[in-house]
């Protein structure tokens, strides 16, 4: 209990953690992330970037302990260092190559552990409600895919939406990047960039509008 004690009952700060989920560095999503970082960066909010890979972490394993610590107890891994750099952080950018029309495991396996941030009641259905809520966190998504259609990304961008809103988060906006695949082509394309940047703006100025 130590350990959520450090930092489940602090307040959040006006700061920003970006979430890359691609298993490959210097990508397009780290590009799209390393824009939207900028972007935050210039208005004057520190902004984290943390690769999925550089960490060894597992999915959720349904062990309910959560309910009663209010932290993941049940599985010690990368997570663990993880756990308060998304709790001490207002924003919170996510992206994702779309992999088989959804998020890469790593992100999926983020997402489930964050499982740990909902109470629950005794009821059946259970009445739940989120620790992360009320306190004016925002959150950018981004999702890169091969394809040209909408319909070839599936759920990528659903996939991080719902659980986010769910657990608090405003979502301020959304890039889709289609019909790019090699490594950092997207760094060729000056509007998504700029696209980019300007979300990363929106997401400062919105939590700081709210701090």
């Amino acid at each position: 209990m130590t350990f959520h004690k450090n930092f489940i009952d602090q307040t959040p700060e006006a700061k920003v953690i970006g979430i890359g989920g691609s298993p490959r560095k210097g990508g397009n999503s780290d590009v799209l992330l390393k824009h939207i970082l900028k972007g935050v960066s210039e208005n004057q909010l520190v902004a984290e970037k943390v690769h999925l890979c550089d960490f060894q972490y597992q999915g959720c394993i349904g062990c309910e302990r959560c309910r009663k610590d209010k932290i993941c107890t049940g599985l010690n891994d990368g997570m663990s260092l993880l756990y308060p750099k998304i709790y001490e952080a207002k924003g919170l950018v996510i992206i994702s190559p779309t992999h088989n029309y959804n998020v890469t495991a790593w992100i999926k396996a983020f997402i489930d552990r964050l499982y740990c941030f909902y109470n629950f009641d005794n009821n059946r259905p259970r009445g739940w409600s989120s620790q992360l809520a009320g306190q004016g966190r925002k959150a950018v998504l981004g999702a890169v895919c091969e394809q040209e259609n909408k319909e070839d990304m599936g759920f990528t961008l659903d996939a991080m939406r719902l659980p986010l809103e769910a657990l608090g988060y405003e979502i301020i906006g959304e890039l889709p990047v289609f019909s790019i695949f090699a490594k950092g082509k997207v760094s060729e394309d000056m509007g998504i960039l700029q696209k980019a940047e300007k979300l990363g703006s929106d997401l400062a100025k919105s939590i700081l509008m709210a701090s």
